[in-house]
């Protein structure tokens, strides 16, 4: 993971954390796939090849948003198609809202288009989701300000947070937004990779107000390796979702945001979510949601806080209650604390600066991927094990992030001789 150059003082963050990635090996079947189409010379059309569109269209009317391949494009990873958003939805003067905190890759995209991202606050029981009266807020300050909020980007199913925004809420920010004349992005990204599925309500924006919602996907999320880029993204079936549609296209023209041959080859297969894709996802989410629950258990003793995981493979930790410890120890803002965690724990943990939290806000997000060995053989014994957290190597790998935060919370109780 890149980092922030130290001579610019903790300043404007530049390189934001990747995707939480499982960690495995990559699915046989889709190596198989990757592999039959490497001898293909020819370029994927811009958006993507009719394959490809009619399995995305197949993916979401099995998930209630039925799909027309007129209302899809692909590109090569979420951030090719949110910059395209962005440019076509705020590239002449609007300006952008996210939630505080957010996906480290959404407000880069308005930024390199010269726009600022306003940040909204999140409700305490969840992230991804602004709180609908904050949202209102944010729009009547920034229009008295003189800006032309049109865009507000959320998730359902958060990076970072880990969790999941309840319905009820989710319907008061989308009407809030939809009532100012927002356009809504919604990332579900993370969408399939939630860890209770029969106890957890997910609905998409655009189940609820289908003519101003854009969904992004990012197969990265739980379909496709992370090294293989692909997203796909769903407009609404409206007139000015059409004009979206092929502003966006023009965009992913001039960028040259073509998904390789064999990756999409990869992609469309995975879409169909044939047998092997799916028990693979489902197995794998099975997996994650027992690690993330312990390394939940393991910070929340050492008297950090974290909002109990829910999806994807991450937790999202505040170290507020041991900033006196902390502190002793040189660490008073995210970077700091990034830095000393990184060291310690042996594997990245992105401070929340990176996801638009203050940076004195003692916040990071702890990913679970690195938790499951370091070798393939190790991961693959992980998706296999009826009791992965028995394994030694995930035991080895807790333990080490039960001492980190443990020496944290007992610095606090220690005392120097008199």
């Amino acid at each position: 993971m890149r980092r922030t150059d130290p001579g610019e003082d903790h300043g404007p963050v530049r390189y934001g954390p990747p995707l939480p990635a499982d960690g495995l090996p990559v699915l046989p079947e889709l190596a198989a796939v990757l592999s039959a189409a490497a001898s293909r010379a020819d370029a994927q059309p811009v958006g993507g090849a009719p394959a490809l569109l009619e399995a995305a269209c197949g993916y979401w009317t099995r998930r209630g948003l039925p799909t027309v391949p007129d209302q899809v494009a692909a590109g090569p990873g979420a951030p090719a198609l949110l910059l395209a958003l962005t440019a076509a939805l705020a590239g002449d003067g609007a300006d952008v809202l996210v939630p505080r905190p957010c996906a480290a890759w959404w407000a880069p995209y308005a930024r390199v288009l010269g726009r600022p991202a306003y940040h909204v606050p999140t409700p305490a029981e969840s992230g991804g989701v602004p709180d609908p009266y904050a949202l209102l807020e944010t729009v009547r300050r920034v229009r008295e300000e003189g800006g032309d909020p049109r865009l507000l980007v959320l998730s359902v199913a958060d990076d970072p947070t880990a969790t999941v925004a309840p319905p009820e809420l989710l319907h008061e920010t989308v009407e809030a937004a939809t009532g100012e004349g927002l356009h809504l992005v919604s990332d579900e990204t993370w969408r399939d990779t939630v860890h209770a599925p029969r106890e957890t309500v997910l609905v998409s924006p655009a189940e609820m107000w289908p003519d101003q919602v854009t969904v992004v996907t990012d197969l990265a999320g739980a379909l496709l390796p992370p090294g293989w880029p692909a997203a796909v993204a769903r407009f609404p079936l409206t007139a000015a979702g059409r004009h979206l549609h092929a502003r966006v296209l023009d965009i992913l023209t001039a960028l040259g945001a073509r998904i390789a041959a064999p990756v999409a080859a990869a992609a469309g297969y995975a879409l169909d979510e044939p047998p092997p894709v799916t028990e693979r996802r489902e197995a794998t989410v099975r997996l994650h949601a027992r690690v993330a629950a312990a390394a939940h258990t393991a910070v929340v003793a050492a008297g950090a806080f974290a909002r109990p995981p829910q999806a994807g493979r991450h937790l999202y930790t505040d170290l507020a209650p041991l900033r006196e410890p902390l502190a002793a120890q040189g660490v008073g803002d995210a970077q700091e604390l990034e830095d000393l965690l990184t060291a310690r724990l042996g594997m990245p943990a992105p401070g929340g600066h990176r996801f638009g939290d203050d940076l004195g806000a003692l916040r990071v997000r702890l990913a679970t991927g690195p938790l499951l060995g370091g070798t393939d053989e190790d991961r693959t014994e992980c998706l296999t094990s009826p009791d992965p957290l028995e394994l030694p190597h995930v035991q080895r790998a807790l333990t080490s992030l039960r001492s980190a935060f443990d020496d944290l919370r007992d610095a606090q109780r220690w005392e120097p001789p008199r």
